[in-house]
């Protein structure tokens, strides 16, 4: 009781309330190891060769999305490719034999077609596989020249690539996966703020309904076939780039794995209208939850249709023989 009659509870107090967040904040700096900025990366590489690398004093600098979030949305395609050819490296395999695709910016663009037909090649030609050497036609993205780029430059440009089979790196963090990705961005002389990385990282977790001590685990480590693919989408979202390639991330996904990927993709197109999407997969089902502006069939290394939604449903209904028949005649 106080000096002038019962004392009323009010409401939670502002560090009661921020208990959550704060938690989730220090579960990501517990995952988090010093990004060494002179000699090798024994952080995320392992034991490094050589004498150890000394700490040098740079600026901080806050974290700052430079491709989806300032995107503009115009007619003109963010990304073409026109007669682009390719075949395995170092053999005399001829995959794509004449792709054609434009895609403009916030669009999503489905390719499907059965095994074997050139689509996860047209994904990993796109992301500068070395596996793979293009040997006709071009490729654009942003109007620049992707052929001319090497894949870290592709990804620095904005393009993202969420793989089929998500590699696995045994000893490295989520948290310091992405924040190692999102240094890399950074101009020479500058280093990635730690306090704004992690509330940019639990923000990006809290969009996808992820909980926050996923960052601290291994990046692929052990993980369901359902975990890895969340991983990919949650690195979607904390790079933000102007192109997504998802080469078949419905693979292997049970029904409620698949909604939750879907769900995660869309709520980063609800955030970012701007970014663009090239979805490759086999099936019609991933395309009830994430639906396409335009479905492309692809036969032998060729698109032979391009249509809307619809072509999905008749391809679920009727497969691709007609297709394989149309093409080899």
């Amino acid at each position: 009781r106080g000096p002038r009659g019962p004392i009323v509870a009010g409401p939670k107090s502002l560090s009661d309330m921020e208990l959550p967040r704060f938690q989730a904040k220090m579960a990501v700096r517990e995952a988090l190891t010093p990004i060494p900025v002179e000699g090798n990366l024994p952080g995320l590489l392992g034991a490094a060769s050589g004498p150890t690398p000394r700490p040098v004093a740079r600026p901080t600098a806050q974290i700052v999305f430079r491709f989806g979030d300032f995107l503009q949305m115009t007619d003109a395609p963010i990304f073409a490719a026109a007669g682009l050819r390719a075949k395995v490296a170092d053999e005399d395999l001829h995959i794509l034999k004449g792709v054609d695709l434009s895609i403009r910016p916030g669009e999503i663009h489905a390719v499907m077609g059965p095994n074997g037909s050139g689509k996860s090649t047209l994904a990993k030609v796109v992301a500068g596989h070395p596996g793979y050497e293009p040997t006709g036609g071009s490729l654009r993205f942003q109007g620049e020249d992707l052929l001319e780029m090497e894949p870290d430059e592709r990804a620095q440009a904005g393009v993202f690539m969420a793989f089929q089979y998500p590699v696995e790196i045994p000893g490295v963090s989520i948290a310091n996966f992405l924040r190692t990705a999102l240094q890399a961005r950074l101009a020479d002389g500058e280093e990635l703020d730690l306090f704004d990385f992690q509330e940019q990282l639990v923000e990006r977790m809290e969009l996808l309904d992820m909980k926050p001590s996923f960052a601290e685990r291994p990046v692929n480590d052990g993980f369901s076939g359902g975990e890895k693919k969340r991983n990919e989408i949650l690195q979607m979202a904390v790079l933000k780039p102007a192109l997504a390639v998802m080469d078949e991330t419905d693979s292997g996904l049970d029904i409620d794995a698949l909604k939750i990927v879907a769900r995660g993709v869309n709520a980063l197109k609800a955030e970012n209208p701007a970014m663009s999407v090239l979805l490759i997969t086999h099936y019609q089902r991933i395309l009830d939850h994430i639906r396409p502006d335009k479905v492309h069939v692809m036969i032998d290394g060729r698109i032979v249709e391009t249509g809307g939604p619809e072509v999905a449903l008749a391809l679920e209904a009727q497969g691709y023989e007609e297709y394989k028949a149309a093409h080899a005649a």
